[in-house]
């Protein structure tokens, strides 16, 4: 690498002195044949490029190369005023173009100009500033779907900082092209100053100093120039082209050659339109050779579609070839075995709230489902997957915990669904239904009454919001289920990244993964949010040395997260709870059995359905007043009180006393007794 600079360095100091110091004639034609070569190197690279950032030195190139031809121009101009020849390859040049005839010469030499300049190099500019303008403004959209990607997991983290180095190197690459673009056609300008100045500078040097006729000097002087913007501006027509071909290239997974020959012979029927064509114009321009052409793209349409019709059939073979392997691997059974955690299948008449084409927001509406139970309960929900089942009715949904429906639910997509909320005193007109999530009475309406219901304090919500709120109520009932022990391990490195002592002392010294997830699953069971993981885990630490039970450990950490958990469901303005008989907490303590697995309840049927029959009446009257139903226990109980009624009464909270906020000042407006 160190040797590749080296050669530049000095490439570059040279052609400075090229300007400088005067070369002979011998010397020049070498280095005229290593400009025509570079210049034929680059053409020949540009047509061969995938794409623009394959050749992201170009602009330097340019530059170099520019600069180089300058040069070469200034040393031929030395030559051919000063001495009235600049070497066999200008000489050559002007008189293979000019012949005999200086005026055929001297026309096609302005033709070439006028070629390069005005068409190849004012494209190449204008399109260099197009492509570099439209280069920057994309730049923040592409940036956003990159990061897109790399949140919905698509793409990895390296995959991502590559993508921003592209962009960003596309970015540098089409601005120092706009900029390039101006050599290129400056270098045209020059040129056609230097033909000027050769031949008026030349005619009076061989006149006034080397005593020439006008003729002779007009003759020899015109060949010279002509050969010498020749040999200058063939090699900047062939740069003028590379960089056209650089600009407008689109990136592609073939070359330039292979692309134009594939999009241009690549339609049978296209070829046909054109023979037909070429039949027509031939009585009109009476040229015979377009029925031949015409029989040409005739025979070279029928060969392309012929090897279209076998392609095809080879790649239907292929695929069913593919399909039948694919079946027959045993791999393709096991992933049949994966059961998603959540699922919701929903009917084809409530397709079109998952589409975002007919209006659908639902998808939009289970991120948000995920972050707000993220926020609340502190743990990753999975990822719900949302599909079509046409064996539900057309309006029906389920959703699914691991592959079982655990809840269902009918909608009407053109009714709004209405649910009184004990202030409505009007009734009004509707289908009756029933609030999936809570299980309320409610009528569907429509859109033409939602004004009005609304009026008259009717809660109105649309379809996609009851499903999203059935949803989300769903996941809080199960999301204790959900939680495995990877999601513990995600959320415990989360923990070590800020708190690495907490974990390094508690696993796997103290307690396992195991262990940690069935007291996590304990707390999220009740509702008990479980985003204050430092706190959990240094609980854990205090006392998994003491016990290893699960629920103590629960019950502990219950008490170390009291104020969270009491201030969810009291305040000083509703401090109104419900207490237990200490006869029945008695009874209960006396029915707990302990064994290996843990302890267990063994209460006679008659004793418990009456403490779970006194518990639903308070809990019942508390909730028509429009409170939360709150039962306090002793510590030691709250546990298994709370499973001896959690089937009965689903939703009860029940807390100890030691989970109170200190601050907290509770009143007791009843008692559960037998």
């Amino acid at each position: 690498m160190n040797n590749r600079n080296l050669m530049v360095a000095v490439s570059v100091v040279f052609i400075i002195l090229f300007i400088i110091v005067p070369i002979p004639a011998i010397l020049l034609d070498v280095l005229l044949v290593i400009n025509i070569t570079l210049s034929l190197l680059m053409l020949l690279n540009a047509i061969y490029a995938t794409d623009a950032l394959s050749m992201a030195a170009f602009p330097t190139m340019l530059l170099f190369t520019t600069l180089f031809r300058l040069s070469l121009n200034i040393v031929s101009t030395r030559l051919i005023i000063g001495k009235g020849e600049a070497g066999e390859v200008i000489r050559s040049f002007g008189t293979f173009v000019g012949g005999d005839n200086l005026v055929v010469g001297a026309l096609v030499f302005i033709v070439i100009m006028i070629v390069q300049f005005m068409v190849i190099t004012k494209g190449a500019e204008r399109v260099s500033e197009v492509a570099a303008r439209f280069t920057l403004d994309a730049m923040p959209g592409k940036q956003m779907a990159i990061d897109a990607d790399l949140n919905s997991g698509l793409i990895s983290e390296t995959e991502a900082k590559e993508r921003r180095k592209n962009i960003q190197r596309e970015a540098d690459f089409y601005g120092s092209m706009d900029g390039a673009s101006k050599f290129v056609k400056n270098d045209g300008i020059a040129g056609i100053i230097i033909v000027f100045v050769n031949i008026i500078g030349g005619i009076i040097m061989g006149m006034v100093f080397l005593d020439k006729s006008i003729d002779e000097a007009l003759t020899t002087y015109t060949i010279l120039t002509i050969g010498d913007g020749l040999v200058s501006q063939i090699p900047s027509l062939m740069i003028a082209v590379a960089t056209g071909i650089i600009v407008t290239r689109a990136a592609s997974d073939g070359d330039l050659g292979s692309d134009i020959i594939r999009q241009l012979f690549d339609s049978p029927r296209v070829l046909f339109i054109s023979a037909g064509a070429c039949i027509l114009l031939t009585p009109i321009l009476r040229q015979w050779s377009l029925l031949f052409m015409a029989g040409g793209l005739i025979y070279l349409g029928i060969i392309i579609k012929n090897r279209s019709k076998k392609v095809s059939k080879e790649e239907e073979l292929k695929v069913e070839q593919q399909e039948v392997e694919e079946i027959r691997k045993p791999e393709n059974v096991v992933s049949l075995l994966q059961v998603d955690p959540i699922e919701l299948e929903f009917g084809y008449a409530i397709i079109p709230l998952a589409d975002k084409n007919q209006g659908g927001d639902l998808l939009d509406r289970v991120v948000m489902i995920r972050r707000q139970l993220a926020l609340e309960l502190g743990v990753v929900v999975p990822v719900i997957r949302l599909r079509d089942n046409i064996q539900l009715s057309p309006n029906q949904y389920i959703i699914k915990i691991k592959g079982v429906e655990v809840a269902s639910g009918e909608l009407m997509l053109d009714h709004f669904m209405a649910m009184n909320p004990g202030t409505a005193d009007e009734e009004i007109k509707g289908i009756p239904t029933v609030e999936p999530a809570f299980g309320l009475p409610a009528i569907w309406i429509t859109e033409s009454m939602r004004d009005k219901a609304e009026v008259l304090g009717y809660t109105v919500v649309d379809a996609p919001s009851i499903v999203a709120t059935h949803m989300t109520e769903i996941i809080r009932r199960y999301i204790h289920e959900l939680l495995g022990r990877q999601d513990v391990q995600t959320l415990v490195d989360n923990v070590r990244a800020a708190y690495p002592a907490i974990v390094d002392e508690l696993i796997p010294k103290i307690m396992t993964l195991g262990e940690i997830q069935k007291v996590l699953a304990n707390l999220l069971r009740e509702g008990v949010s479980i985003r204050d993981m430092v706190t959990i885990l240094e609980t854990l630490a205090d006392f998994a040395p003491v016990t290893r039970d699960p629920d103590m450990l629960t019950e502990y950490v219950r008490q170390a997260l009291g104020r969270a958990i009491s201030k969810s469901y009291l305040s000083s303005n509703n401090s109104e709870v419900i207490t237990l008989d200490p006869k029945i907490e008695q009874m209960i303590l006396d029915s707990v059995q302990k064994s290996e697995a843990g302890s267990y309840m063994a209460m006679e049927p008659s004793v418990s359905s009456k403490i779970i029959s006194s518990a639903a009446k308070l809990s019942e009257k508390m909730a028509q007043s429009g409170k939360q139903p709150v039962i306090l226990a002793s510590p030691i109980v709250r546990l298994y009180f709370k499973r001896l009624t959690e089937h009965a009464i689903p939703g009860l909270v029940v807390l100890s006393y030691n989970e109170l906020d200190p601050t907290l000042e509770v009143n007791a407006v009843g008692m559960v007794s037998i």
